[in-house]
């Protein structure tokens, strides 16, 4: 048993915390394991519920439980939430069992995490131009492989409809990313549509709900133009824009992320040293 004050307050801190990071990570992935075992049952109750929803809370509804859409969302759920419950559950149990291997397993987590992140942060740095081309190019890559046209919608089409109908954008440099992407001018072909543009790139009808993608102009996704669309206007640079005027609020969360988990290493072996010591004494007394 930990008798240090200072042990004992850090023991405590890392139980209540990683109980609720384990009861998040417990839930996303009984919430992705229901979704890839039972999708219909998912789609049923989330419908139902539906109707007590405001405009845009139906939007996200309504579009992630198209059944493509609930299957690669899954995996995602299943992953993250795996990962989440497994690290919570070190750092848990750890604490309260007094455990130094599990401790230890839970700060070599949390130091491999802030490491690849501080890593990235400063690759991303030293080499920004070829950063900049690598996320451009797999975000490209995105639209090219598997963006779809409205009647054949997928994760990663549902996605990139709200990113452009919410910051107002086009692809990733402008409309022309469209061009390569295989699976919507296929789609579009079969349907005889002609559309060159999504309708998310579009300028859309004031006053509609968030899920409606109605352009203002009825000839936008066929003849875009500076005027009825923002076909010149990126996403990417767009995201750029909007980091760079909030850069206050983005690096006090990244600090807030990396000071969270530099307490939860300090705490764990503050925890370790304590139950080393504890044990000590036991077996000289």
């Amino acid at each position: 048993m930990v008798a240090d004050c200072g042990a004992t307050c850090a023991k405590y801190i890392l139980c209540v915390f990683n109980f609720l990071f384990f009861v998040i990570g417990a839930s996303v992935l009984c919430v992705g394991v229901w979704l890839i075992a039972d999708k219909e049952s998912f789609i049923k109750v989330t419908k139902l519920e539906n109707t007590l929803l405001d405009d845009s809370s139906k939007f996200v509804i309504e579009e992630f439980t198209e059944p493509d859409v609930v299957l690669q969302t899954a995996y995602i759920l299943v992953a993250l939430g795996a990962f989440i419950f497994i690290v919570a559950f070190l750092g848990y149990c750890g604490a309260i069992q007094e455990s130094r291997v599990l401790l230890t397993a839970y700060a070599l987590f949390l130091i491999i995490i802030f490491v690849l992140q501080v890593t990235a942060i400063s690759l991303a740095a030293a080499y920004q131009n070829q950063a900049d081309q690598h996320t451009r190019s797999v975000l490209k890559k995105s639209i090219r492989d598997y963006y779809a046209n409205s009647n054949n919608r997928n994760a990663v089409t549902v996605g990139w409809d709200l990113v452009m109908s919410q910051m107002q954008c086009c692809g990733v440099d402008n409309s022309s990313d469209f061009k390569d992407a295989r699976l919507f001018f296929t789609q579009n072909q079969q349907e005889n549509n002609n559309h060159v543009i999504p309708a998310a790139c579009c300028i859309l009808e004031p006053g509609q709900p968030v899920n409606v993608l109605r352009p203002a102009d009825d000839r936008c996704e066929k003849f875009p133009s500076t005027t009825n669309s923002y076909k010149d206007r990126g996403c990417l640079n767009r995201f750029t824009m909007l980091v760079r005027e909030n850069l206050n609020i983005v690096i006090g969360v990244v600090v807030g992320l990396a000071a969270l988990q530099l307490l939860g290493i300090i705490f764990a072996f503050c925890v370790c040293k304590a139950v080393g010591v504890d044990q000590d004494f036991h077996y000289k007394y």
